[in-house]
């Protein structure tokens, strides 16, 4: 295994702008992604031997490829406050949150122990290019890529997701045992959410660069078989109705802050003398009726701007640093006609028809038509080049840049 932990890594490459939907790709193993959404998504499990094609390749050439990510690099990364990150040890199971300095992380000739990374995406180049190969997906989808690293032996136990994930193998072999089995009861008792009767009835080896999809509450599980194992786990979140109605509402009743209307008192000049004073009035409840009616408050159109802005929310753990040396608005403008404007890996942007949310806040509200027809440019292409300099010097756009929300391309 050390030459392999010598060997190049592995660049993932930069997905283009406009994804070929109804053509075959190695990712999927020869279908298109349409036919993967069609036949698998949300559905079945697939496994895909050589979704990385560069990685069986580099081996038939004798110079294999490692990791984009070295597993110092990882472990470095743990000790960071800004990265979610879990170490899981075996025999006995325990774990310990993040952040883990490295002296605390096992040596890659341990065995029985799993690095968990939440969030790569926005710590690494190579981590947001493999997001962006899965972007026939809706975003608003989109949780993040995990990173594991393990010593021999290292996994989680045995357990199942309520979300839609993708297993890349990107070093050493890990082998996983799967099941669609109906009894997903938990071991009593232990620190980890492990399954307490699983039964395999599939299972694989995984080598660098194959791929296991799988769909919510599929029980599997993920065994390094080579020191220094690294999984790529792209994951996709299935909120629950009551989590997105909750936040929704929210919103909703914030909204209320800007009609005017509602700041009148109520009246009632009409309500007569009653031997029920404990009741909440007619009155009340009819002119509520009116005001609700008059506030389509039954619409759905009414909640989706609200459950746009929190799917758009970005990680708890995502921190945002303005630019040292800032460009005045006129310069900042200027410097959009020649180099590309992108999302700061940690930002979320999110579109609900013309309107545009970014980590949480609507930022097409109250702009002018050429910043809110930027802003749809940034939420559709992740990027944005526009020789309209004069028009963009001032508005959330710029702020976003001072936030450190948007930055331009290296």
């Amino acid at each position: 295994m050390t030459s392999f932990y010598l060997s190049k890594p592995y660049q993932p490459p930069q997905a283009p702008q406009n994804l070929p939907l109804n053509e075959p790709w190695a990712l999927f193993g020869g279908i298109s992604p349409a036919q993967f959404m069609t036949r698998y998504w949300h559905k079945k499990p697939l496994l895909v031997r050589a979704a990385i094609p560069a990685f069986p390749l580099a081996n038939q050439s004798g110079k294999p490829l490692a990791s984009p990510i070295s597993a110092l690099e990882l472990m470095t990364l743990a000790g960071q406050d800004t990265i979610e990150s879990r170490l899981i040890k075996a025999n006995p199971w325990r774990f310990d949150n993040g952040p883990i300095a490295k002296k605390f992380i096992p040596s890659l000739s341990k065995p029985d122990w799993t690095l968990l990374l939440q969030g790569m995406e926005g710590h690494h180049h190579s981590a947001a290019n493999i997001l962006s190969w899965f972007r026939f997906i809706p975003d608003a989808r989109l949780d993040d890529l995990m990173i594991s690293i393990a010593g021999l032996g290292g996994g989680v136990g045995p357990h199942f997701d309520s979300y839609d994930v993708f297993l890349i193998q990107m070093s050493g072999r890990r082998q996983w045992r799967i099941s669609a089995q109906k009894d997903l009861s938990l071991s009593p008792n232990l620190p980890l959410k492990i399954l307490q009767n699983f039964q395999a009835e599939q299972e694989w080896i995984l080598e660098p660069g194959d791929m296991l999809y799988l769909p919510p509450h599929i029980a599997h599980d993920g065994v390094a078989l080579d020191a220094g194992c690294q999984t790529w786990s792209v994951g996709f979140r299935s909120p629950s109705f009551k989590e997105l109605l909750q936040e929704g509402l929210w919103r909703l009743a914030e909204s209320l802050e800007d009609i005017s209307e509602l700041e009148k008192k109520f009246a009632d000049p009409m309500q007569k003398a009653t031997a029920s004073a404990e009741q909440l009035p007619e009155e009340l409840i009819a002119q509520l009726k009116v005001k609700l009616s008059a506030l389509k408050l039954n619409q759905i159109d009414r909640f989706l701007p609200g459950i746009t802005a929190y799917l758009s929310e970005p990680k708890p753990q995502a921190l945002f640093d303005g630019p040292r040396n800032p460009l005045s608005p006129a310069r900042f403008a200027a410097r959009l006609a020649t180099r590309k404007l992108l999302p700061s890996p940690q930002t979320r942007i999110l579109s609900h028809q013309k309107q545009v949310f970014c980590n949480g806040e609507e930022v097409s509200k109250g702009q002018s038509r050429e910043i809110t027809l930027a802003w749809q440019t940034l939420s559709a292409n992740k990027s944005l080049i526009s020789r309209n300099t004069k028009a963009l010097q001032e508005g959330s756009l710029y702020t976003a840049y001072l936030s450190g929300w948007l930055v331009f391309e290296d």
